[in-house]
């Protein structure tokens, strides 16, 4: 297995074990799901998105697991309980990593099979984008945390 498999592979496992951990951390579960004043997406439809997000571009497509995405959902649904969003992130991530622990390493130079952006990329360039793209939505994930579970300590910390 190539580096830049082994890397992702890492990647992936750790952002979506930190994943795991933010949604855990909610003190009370019901803040998971609270949108206020400019947060306009919820920690819980966050969750939701990455999970379909990734269970479509790598466990889908490039592991063919026959996961079948229903993106509105995912910023619509409310209120799924705790467990079934930390079941989801094992779920997704076994799938990932049994989708990347079976490439090989001329697939990273490929055209990546479908159409996302503008223009055609490389699979390796999107699966650089997709953990960028969960890093990205996990930060967002924490300072929602931080700000809305946890108003008392605030994001100051201890003065």
């Amino acid at each position: 297995m190539s580096m830049q498999l082994q890397t992702l592979r890492k990647l992936f496992r750790r952002d979506l074990e930190k994943l795991k951990q933010e949604i855990s951390l909610y003190k009370a579960e019901t803040k998971i799901w609270v949108i206020e004043k400019n947060i306009s997406n919820s920690a819980g439809n966050l969750c939701l998105h990455l999970l379909g997000n990734l269970n479509t571009y790598i466990g889908a497509e490039i592991g063919k697991s026959g996961y079948t995405r229903n993106r509105e959902l995912e910023f619509s649904q409310k209120n799924v309980p705790r467990k079934e969003l930390l079941d989801g992130i094992d779920s997704t991530l076994e799938s990932v990593d049994r989708a990347l622990s079976n490439m090989k390493e001329e697939e990273l130079e490929k055209e990546y099979p479908l159409l996302v952006f503008a223009e055609k990329t490389s699979t390796g360039y999107f699966l650089v984008h997709l953990a960028v793209h969960l890093g990205y939505h996990l930060g967002q994930i924490n300072y929602h945390r931080r700000l809305l579970d946890e108003p008392s300590t605030n994001l100051l910390g201890h003065l």
